[in-house]
């Protein structure tokens, strides 16, 4: 509940959407004022009476814990479940369905401004109703024409690019992904024969329900070879790796260089995956150090 109030992006967005013509969940008012819960002995009085009958029924369904009687809130999640349990009273009581129903601002200020005499007075339900008890033919009525309108197309555009623009992300993004990471402590070693080794966290993220086997190659850094803690693979440049599907492959990769081939305290090069079978590819552009003195 917290989460939807104070987290949640929608009610801000949908805040800075809404015009005097936008649906939203709307208490009637005009129609449901002053409620009572003896609507006969009011009435029997000689005075006004509204439909809604203060059952709470509303209140109690509500998932956000919030009162739609009160007005619109920025609790509200616009679920429709006081206008179900509502209209379910209505049924039960002979009344028309819509104490809470989906409505515009226009509408319900149209209607207020009949149910008040045009603000003259406080709510009276019988300035809406006939003689008979029906609707008046003044009562503003939601029109699906109201839906079609130069901003619902603008926004209907809008959002339907960033569907198709997330839709396309989806799509083409890589299915497989390539994470390094330096040995932070010691940054390097220097080996009994003078050359400089680095060590390197490498993760390989297989995105398909396939196993497959990953090329890893290392460009740049002349005179460098690769080595794999763990695995009998033979040092080189290049070697070939498993991946079950759908699953994170770890590992610990030394990348040795001979100290005459060092020209700098730090030098970039890349590791390149690929898939030999699908073509798909990714780099990471990883630094190698080695001591001042190895210059």
């Amino acid at each position: 509940e917290q989460v939807c109030t104070y987290m949640c992006p929608w009610p801000r967005i949908q805040a800075a959407m809404l015009d005097e013509n936008s649906l939203t969940v709307t208490y009637n008012d005009w129609r449901g004022e002053p409620r009572s819960r003896h609507a006969k002995k009011v009435l029997a009085a000689g005075q006004p009476v509204g439909d809604c009958v203060d059952c709470n029924a509303c209140v109690v369904v509500c998932p956000m814990g919030i009162d739609i009687r009160d007005g619109q809130q920025l609790e509200c999640i616009t679920c429709a479940l006081c206008i179900d349990t509502c209209d379910g009273v209505m049924d039960k009581l002979g009344k028309e369905r819509g104490l809470i129903s989906y409505a515009t601002l226009s509408d319900y200020n149209a209607n207020m401004m009949l149910a008040t005499a045009g603000g003259s007075s406080s709510i009276n339900p019988s300035l809406v109703r006939t003689a008979v008890g029906t609707f008046s033919n003044q009562v503003a009525h939601f029109h699906i024409r109201k839906i079609f309108r130069p901003r619902t197309y603008v926004y209907m555009g809008l959002w339907s690019l960033i569907g198709l623009s997330l839709l396309y992300s989806l799509l083409t993004r890589d299915r497989l992904e390539l994470n390094v990471l330096h040995d932070r402590n010691p940054q390097f070693v220097t080996l009994s024969d003078g050359s400089i080794r680095n060590g390197y966290t490498v993760k390989l993220l297989n995105m398909i329900p396939e196993p497959r086997t990953i090329v890893v190659t290392m460009q740049g850094l002349e005179g460098a070879e690769m080595s794999v803690v763990g695995d009998d693979i033979p040092a080189g440049r290049s070697f070939a790796i498993p991946v079950e599907p759908d699953r994170l492959k770890t590992l610990k990769v030394y990348v040795r260089q001979p100290a005459d081939q060092i020209h700098a305290p730090a030098q970039t090069f890349k590791f390149r995956v690929e898939d030999k079978a699908s073509f798909e590819s990714n780099e990471y552009t990883a630094t190698f150090n080695a001591p001042e003195a190895a210059k």
